[in-house]
């Protein structure tokens, strides 16, 4: 009988999730994370950089259609896009399905990674490079956010945890750049983590977010992979009207893209916050 293997993701201090290990497809390290790429019986194929789960086969579309389609579905104009991080380039093709959108920047620190996924993921992410809207810098995002001259409609940042090189982009300094670059009227969106497991981590990027952005808040998005309950995708802006697009005009907005998780109802809907995040959003900003 062969011995069962197993793969542990050890991003929260006092529990872990074990996933069977059906294959090794890769595992090494790169210039800036240690990085595993298995095959599991339930989520496909499992990428884990430093002993976090970042994406599955699975059920990447639930994340990255919440991530790209409600902000997009939401703006009058968002003819400009930049992604910082998303090295999967999931969020990406969501993005690009968008044909309102002209250009699409997406900045990546490890040019290593997006290699990786391009010949990996090519499940869902073939479609992206191929398309003449989509650029890639290899740069670190806060730096890229604190330096360029670009100015976007909807900037959306698709990070990894605050920890490591990604810590950066959960500080206050990094969301002021981030409105320096953001068009007025123009949203952003963060990923802020799994409050019921990170209530420190969301309430120091809503807090942060709230000091620099006249409207700050947060939608919900619920994916397996990112287990402890609700995944909260943080909401900033200086325009009101952002949240207020009606189902009828979202629809009208979303017509012709195939989606497996966004609806514009649920688009409405995402934005009801249980009682314990609205109470974690409220003691951010006493």
């Amino acid at each position: 009988m062969s011995e069962r293997k197993t793969i542990a993701e050890t991003l929260h201090n006092g529990v872990s999730i074990v996933f069977d290990v059906d294959d090794v497809l890769y595992q090494d390290g790169t210039g800036h994370h240690q990085l595993a790429l298995i095959r599991n019986g339930i989520f496909g194929k499992v990428l884990m950089l430093d002993g976090a789960v970042q994406v599955t086969s699975r059920d990447e579309f639930m994340y990255h259609e919440m991530l790209a389609h409600v902000p997009i579905a939401a703006h009058d104009n968002p003819a400009d896009v930049l992604i910082i991080g998303g090295g999967d380039c999931g969020l990406a093709e969501e993005v690009l399905k968008h044909k309102r959108v002209g250009a699409l920047t997406q900045v990546e620190i490890d040019a290593s990674v997006l290699e990786f996924s391009k010949e990996h993921f090519a499940d869902f992410n073939a479609s992206v490079f191929d398309d003449p809207r989509f650029r890639v810098e290899i740069a670190d995002g806060a730096a890229f956010a604190a330096e360029t001259d670009q100015r976007f409609d909807v900037i959306l940042v698709d990070s990894t945890d605050p920890s490591g090189p990604g810590a950066v982009l959960f500080t206050t300094e990094f969301y002021r750049n981030l409105k320096r670059i953001l068009r007025p009227g123009g949203i952003v969106v963060s990923q802020n983590g799994v409050p019921f497991l990170q209530p420190e981590e969301f309430q120091t990027a809503m807090r942060g977010l709230r000091s620099v952005f006249e409207i700050a808040s947060c939608y919900l998005v619920a994916v397996p992979t990112y287990f402890g309950g609700h995944m909260t995708l943080g909401w900033s802006t200086d325009n009101a009207e952002t949240l207020t697009v009606s189902a009828e005009t979202l629809a009208q907005r979303m017509a012709g893209i195939d989606t497996r998780y966004y609806t514009p109802l649920h688009h409405r809907a995402s934005f009801a916050l249980p009682r314990f995040i609205e109470t974690l959003l409220e003691e951010a900003t006493k």
